[in-house]
């Protein structure tokens, strides 16, 4: 399918993305990713906006990588999308039982009608050629969006009451479950999440998305919308990304937060970068990497390039690690991410064994949390992030969820851990609570 391109150069860029996230609203199906101006290696652009589906898949987990290598390569155009993480029982013989306020479908993909890149100063249009007349029309109307997100708020008070599903002591149960399976040998690490949620709520998912975005300004964030469903994500995290026959993966394992003093917040920068604790959680996941790439990859092709270096975002710091590897020219694109398939990040180490511990322990379906959220291009290219720090919501059911997680190994503290994920929490809780 072609595309046609054109490009526009534009000095209030800040405003024309206000406007071009609230231009995308009128449609049906909406992705927008956004890095933020974050500084990172590997990049194709500051933001991207699909819209209107031309063709979608959608379904559940079986067979459904099969299903989305078939209409990749068919498609052989930009395809954006979600994977759910409940897409890991077609990898291996594993299921998901648990409790699912938000129906989201384990897979999603679609082929945009308009797809309008942000790099630099320059727009680029690229509409499939049945409505690429709309171009012009488009950026003029974009550009002088009347709408803005203050108008598009509802002011009135909404009360959203934040209810666990998991409480503290229950939590701490289960951290000392897992600990018990890695004295046994059973696991190294597992990821632990839970789920805080809101039942007969109602909120504009823009607003909040722009809360979020605000307070954490991450590399990966996402504001996705299929009709009634919400994703508002402020996720830091890289899953996996292609360019030619390089793959890389930038697993995050290690925390801190941020402190008001420059003196103190790169003292607990260099504490993070030093804790044995942290660095062992990382150090396990990237081994885990290491081996997922492995089955893609040319012998002796995966390598370590960086290992446990300090990020730093609005909220946080985090250990980030970057891990390559080289594949044939042949090797599909789809096969890189069914190995690879879940993240090791939000697993564990050995993946499969930490998976049916996890599944076992927690009280929600993960679906769309911690699954990956990102597009192909027509050179069969991709690049998808780590669906965390991410509130989720279904507006036709008015249900709204967030999780978070964290990583459990031999020495890991229950009280800590708990502090951990109240950490993570509290942007996605912030804006909940303030947004109108």
């Amino acid at each position: 399918m072609q595309r046609t391109i054109r490009t526009f150069s534009i000095n209030t860029l800040d405003r024309f993305k206000t406007n071009l996230l609230s231009w995308s609203q009128q449609f049906e199906t909406a992705i927008w990713l956004d890095s933020n101006k974050y500084k990172q290696q590997y990049s194709s652009f500051d933001c991207a906006l699909a819209v209107e589906e031309f063709t979608a898949i959608k379904t559940d987990y079986q067979n459904a990588f099969d299903k989305l290598k078939e209409y990749q390569t068919l498609t052989n155009d930009y395809i954006f999308g979600y994977i759910s993480y409940d897409v890991k029982n077609d990898v291996e013989q594993l299921s998901s039982k648990n409790f699912d306020g938000l129906d989201f479908a384990d897979l999603y993909f679609f082929q945009p009608q308009k797809l309008i890149f942000i790099k630099g100063d320059i727009i680029e249009f690229h509409y499939l050629n049945m409505v690429n007349d709309e171009i012009d029309t488009d950026f003029e109307v974009i550009k002088n969006y009347k709408k803005s997100l203050d108008s598009e708020c509802d002011k009135s008070k909404n009360d959203i009451k934040i209810k666990l599903r998991i409480h503290k002591d229950e939590y701490h149960q289960k951290v000392n479950t897992v600990l018990e399976h890695i004295k046994r040998g059973d696991i190294y690490e597992a990821n632990i999440c839970q789920e805080f949620y809101a039942e007969n709520s109602t909120i504009n998912p823009l607003e909040v998305y722009a809360d979020l975005n605000e307070i954490s300004e991450p590399p990966f964030a996402v504001f996705l919308k299929m009709e009634h469903q919400y994703l508002l994500s402020a996720t830091p995290e890289r899953y996996i990304r292609k360019e030619g026959t390089k793959i890389i993966s930038q697993p995050i394992k290690g925390t801190a937060k941020r402190l008001i003093s420059s003196f103190d917040d790169a003292q607990i920068a260099l504490d993070l970068q030093r804790d044995e604790k942290e660095r062992s959680e990382n150090v396990m996941i990237v081994d885990l990497v290491r081996n997922d790439l492995s089955k893609s990859a040319k012998k002796g092709s995966v390598k370590v390039e960086e290992l446990c270096k300090v990020y730093s975002f609005k909220q946080v710091h985090q250990l980030i690690s970057t891990v390559v590897s080289e594949i044939e020219e042949s090797t599909h694109p789809i096969d890189v991410i069914r190995t690879t398939f879940p993240m090791g990040s939000m697993t564990g180490a050995p993946k499969i064994s930490a998976m049916k511990i996890i599944e076992n322990l927690e009280e929600t379906k993960r679906g769309l949390y911690s699954g990956t959220v990102g597009y192909f291009t027509p050179d069969g290219d991709f690049d998808f992030n780590v669906v965390i720090r991410s509130i989720l919501y279904n507006e036709e059911k008015k249900y709204i969820s967030y999780s978070v997680g964290g990583a459990i190994t031999a020495k890991s503290i229950p009280e800590k851990e708990y502090e951990e994920c109240l950490l993570k929490a509290k942007a996605m809780k912030y804006v909940l609570l303030n947004s109108k």
